[in-house]
């Protein structure tokens, strides 16, 4: 399977080679790294900035392919920049709206790596981050070439998995089937929701694009389009974590974590663990979505999804207390978290699909009890934003009009404290100076508040915010690199990933966002013990994919 995308090899990609052959003058040894911007680059209508890391009063922009001056302008600055202590020039070229290859000259400074405006500059690394979700996949041998190497591995964990901390004996129930989590090979439900659902907004809202996205699986041509062919994998082996009971198994995985070897060869035993009301009740939440996407084109797997998530659901209703999850023997991923925010989004989601007002009522119960109703990011330990977003933007009659006031107030107000951070930032970061593990998706996630609040409010500031949000992750930060494995100026050559660690191709697998650096702007390391810094995981991806989806060309 060809996997095709604006990658690298060797820290370099193909797109950049490309302009550096047309740029003699222009090699990669001479490109500042000072001058840091979206390597991926602009789309013609939107802003189009950089940073600066040293003086400066003046830029040109230059054309790849002969060098001719095409536009020149001001620099601003300086602006103090406390979290990368750094003061920061700012070069606006905005202006610019012919498609090309082009650099950017800083006078005294030097010259910026090459860039491209078009229409279509994320479309290739949205497929790439796609086809990251398919070399995820567990429980099948899996294999792409990307720009020159092969990935892959055979068929892996093919016994998940035992019931022995379920009181089920050593004996397999089969679970096999959906995504490998992170930089390890367990499979979480917890964490798998942020990420479908998340994933599952992105087709909602774009499916316009995702439809024709080709991504060469093995499934392609059954009459589903790709985009949700790849969430079918998960959602089939999710499906297998509901106990006949309606409870949901907290995760499939091992006592502790494997080294680094190929997932075909990791040959400890898997255990499926204990139920927990938090995975309980994002199992609702995500078969209730994927009940809506998948009606138009398998019916029957919708009217499934849906079964099983009202039974869940019921299971919740006699269950209300918050129950973790027994972890006892085991030492990795916990993802444990308050139940609260989870049980608010199920109700969305099973409102949403049906429009039986009991959920309804559920829902807008829950939701009285929060203050803010919507938080400027999210994760996997909450998806109260996403609840919350399924309710807003709900078409359905029935909602209490104040409480819905309420919510579309609340998300605009996030929305405008997202651009404000992002103005006074001097990389345009929309999380600012704040930084924790896991952080770029974060950041990725904020794109998801932007777009639903673009579209209670339209704001060109909203749209630019998302797209300085990506223009971070691709090469305007500190580093002047990007964080996403095999796209972009220089990626990450050394993730925390099991797969990438162990194979021999040189470089590492494509299209991981890595967590980012932490306590400050300048944390990041690309080493592959850092777990902390450079891992991957499922839900980083998750908001990459729809951040991609959104700015993706129809």
């Amino acid at each position: 399977m060809a996997l095709t995308g604006t990658g690298c090899t060797h820290g370099s990609s193909p797109l950049l080679i490309l302009l550096l052959l047309l740029l003699p003058a222009m090699a990669c040894l001479a490109a500042d790294t000072r001058i840091r911007l979206n390597s991926l680059g602009f789309l013609p209508g939107q802003e189009k900035r950089a940073s600066v890391a040293a003086q400066c009063s003046e830029f040109t922009v230059r054309r790849a392919s002969d060098g001719e001056t095409v536009l020149t302008g001001r620099a601003t600055g300086p602006i103090d920049n406390p979290d990368t202590k750094e003061k920061l020039w700012l070069a606006d070229f905005s202006s610019l709206k012919d498609a090309g290859a082009y650099a950017l000259d800083v006078p005294g400074v030097g010259r910026s790596i090459p860039f491209r405006v078009g229409a279509d500059v994320y479309n290739d690394a949205l497929r790439t981050a796609l086809k990251a979700m398919y070399l995820w996949r567990c429980g099948c041998a899996v294999e792409a070439t990307y720009q020159g190497s092969t990935f892959g591995h055979a068929a892996c964990h093919t016994k998940d998995a035992y019931l022995d901390y379920v009181g089920g004996g050593h004996v397999v129930r089969p679970s096999v089937g959906g995504w490998h989590d992170a930089g390890d090979f367990n499979k979480y439900v917890v964490n798998a929701g942020v990420t479908v659902g998340v994933m599952l907004m992105a087709w909602e809202q774009y499916n316009d694009r995702l439809r024709k996205l080709e991504a060469g699986l093995p499934e392609s041509g059954n009459g589903i389009p790709d985009y949700l062919n790849e969430l079918k994998w998960e959602m089939d082996w999710l499906l297998t974590m509901q106990a006949e009971d309606g409870s949901v198994y907290h995760k499939v995985s091992t006592l502790s974590f494997g080294g680094f070897i190929p997932a075909n060869e990791e040959l400890t035993d898997r255990f499926i663990t204990p139920w927990s009301s938090a995975a309980t009740a994002d199992f609702v939440a995500m078969a209730a979505k994927a009940s809506r996407a998948f009606q138009p084109y398998r019916s029957g797997y919708a009217r499934q999804c849906l079964e099983a998530a009202r039974r869940s659901y019921t299971f919740l209703q006699a269950h209300p207390e918050n129950h973790s999850a027994d972890l006892r023997g085991f030492s990795t991923g916990g993802y444990q978290t308050r139940d609260d925010d989870d049980r608010l989004w199920a109700a969305a989601e099973l409102y949403e699909t049906t429009g039986e007002e009991g959920y309804l009522k559920d829902f807008e119960a829950r939701a009285r009890r929060y203050q803010p109703l919507v938080d400027p990011s999210f994760g996997w330990s909450d998806v109260k934003d996403l609840g919350m977003l399924t309710y807003l933007l709900s078409r359905r009659p029935g909602r209490d009009p104040e409480l819905v006031s309420q919510v579309r107030a609340s998300l605009l107000s996030a929305a405008d404290g997202i651009v404000r951070t992002r103005n006074a930032h001097g990389y345009a970061r929309p999380l600012g100076t704040t930084y924790f593990w896991g952080c770029n998706g974060d950041v990725a996630a904020q794109t998801v508040l932007l777009q639903a609040a673009n579209r209670m409010r339209p704001n060109t500031d909203y749209v630019n915010t998302a797209l300085d949000a990506l223009g971070h992750l691709f090469g305007r930060n500190f580093h002047c690199r990007s964080y996403v494995t095999g796209l972009g100026y220089n990626p990450p050559m050394h993730p925390h990933d099991r797969s990438s660690g162990s194979d021999k191709a040189e470089a590492p697998w494509p299209g991981y966002l890595v967590g980012g650096g932490h306590p400050d702007g300048t944390s990041w390391r690309d080493e592959q013990g850092r777990y902390d810094l450079n891992e991957i995981a499922i839900n980083w991806n998750a908001p990459l994919i729809y951040a991609l989806a959104s700015f993706a060309s129809r």
